[in-house]
């Protein structure tokens, strides 16, 4: 029993780590950490301060929008304080007799009706307990300043409120890939095939699909590169751009000679050490902002011999019917053990289609004409 738990725990750790060595995850996130970097880079985050407040997480947003709000007050209750305190105004309050000495704020007497005044002017509450007199000009640009300073902090927070909520990459989340990838014969030539489904019914205009192959490579000079990248083509029947993504769309990747998947196999597939990322760009139709979905294949995660099963349907009053409940599932396909064997096989087939509809060629028979053949032979024959 202890050696069941053991092994189970030993298996989830061993996944763990391999998940970990993936690059895009799949739902589309990078898994790479900066590990040295300078202070001056630091720096420069803060120069770029909207894009790293947008980017940040939404708990970070709200603590930052009540700081804001309530730094503001605090730090303009207390300049009320002090300014009431160098006037005068709270040892006037102090006195029980009476004083000439014109007061710059009327009812502020200790540092808690100062931010409550702060607050009731930066919000335009006016409860009219407490206001300015006039008498003191310090008072009149103090007002000045902090309503400006307010209409800023209410622009800022708002701005970034509305970009968080509004961020493309919300849009992808509605945009989904299959679990895994398969392997097959396709219309005559043998493809690596993916699913993707739009989740809405508003399309994305102008979308287009392409992938990247990351291995890790040697140069012929020695030099290993990790995270080597190398262009894989994605295509439908209508090519590669512009797709018309109104329902799940099934993409394939010819495995011709120049593919790098040309030399494995069904047996070798498993073996690789490679990822497969796959990217999808468009414009929402609805918000007119570009985004891009991501996502990516591990060895594990591509089935030879397979095929998707099919998810467009027709229903008996002519409607086009989509059944999600099959996008990701797979049946087996009569598929050639490798891509070489394939080549073989397809390359003797168009030989033997074109011998059998042109002929063959004899290089070494001589053409001679039928008359001279036939004297040749008369002459020859014995009295």
């Amino acid at each position: 029993m202890f050696q069941f738990i053991r092994k189970q725990i030993h298996n989830h750790l061993v996944e763990r780590k391999i998940r970990k060595t993936r690059l895009v995850t799949k739902d589309g996130h990078c898994n790479i950490k900066f590990g040295t970097t300078e202070y001056h880079n630091h720096f420069a985050f803060l120069l770029d301060f909207w894009t790293t407040f947008v980017e940040i997480r939404w708990c970070f947003v709200i603590i930052l929008f009540a700081a804001a709000f309530t730094g503001s007050w605090f730090i303009f209750g207390l300049l009320w304080y002090l300014l009431a305190k160098s006037n005068g105004d709270l040892d006037v309050l102090q006195n029980s007799s009476e004083s000439q000495q014109m007061k710059c704020i009327e009812n502020i007497n200790s540092l808690t009706t100062a931010f409550l005044y702060s607050l009731e002017t930066q919000t335009t509450i006016g409860y009219g307990g407490r206001a300015l007199t006039g008498h003191c000009p310090g008072t009149v640009a103090l007002l000045i300043i902090q309503s400006l300073m307010g209409a800023i902090i209410n622009c800022f927070m708002c701005g970034l409120i509305l970009a968080k909520i509004s961020l493309p990459k919300r849009r992808a989340k509605t945009v989904t890939f299959s679990e895994t990838a398969v392997i097959c014969l396709w219309k005559g030539n043998l493809c690596l095939q993916i699913r993707v489904a739009n989740l809405r019914k508003t399309l994305l205009i102008g979308s287009h699909i392409y992938g990247k192959l990351l291995q890790t490579t040697i140069t012929p000079e020695g030099e290993t590169i990790i995270l080597d990248q190398v262009n894989i083509d994605f295509l439908v029947d209508a090519g590669k751009d512009n797709l018309f993504f109104v329902c799940p769309l099934t993409l394939y990747h010819v495995i011709d000679k120049s593919s790098p998947f040309s030399e494995m196999a069904t047996d070798t597939l498993q073996q690789q050490d490679f990822e497969l990322v796959v990217f999808l760009e468009g414009t929402a139709e609805s918000t007119s902002l570009s985004c891009q979905v991501r996502t990516s294949y591990l060895p594990r995660e591509i089935k030879w011999g397979y095929s998707f099963l099919p998810v467009i349907s027709r229903t008996t009053d002519g409607k086009y019917r989509v059944d999600l409940s099959n996008f990701s599932k797979t049946e087996p396909a009569v598929t050639p053990h490798c891509a070489c064997c394939f080549h073989e096989e397809h390359t003797k087939e168009l030989i033997l289609h074109r011998h059998g509809r042109e002929g063959i060629d004899n290089l070494g028979f001589d053409v001679i004409d039928l008359q001279d053949s036939v004297d040749v032979t008369e002459k020859g024959l014995p009295d």
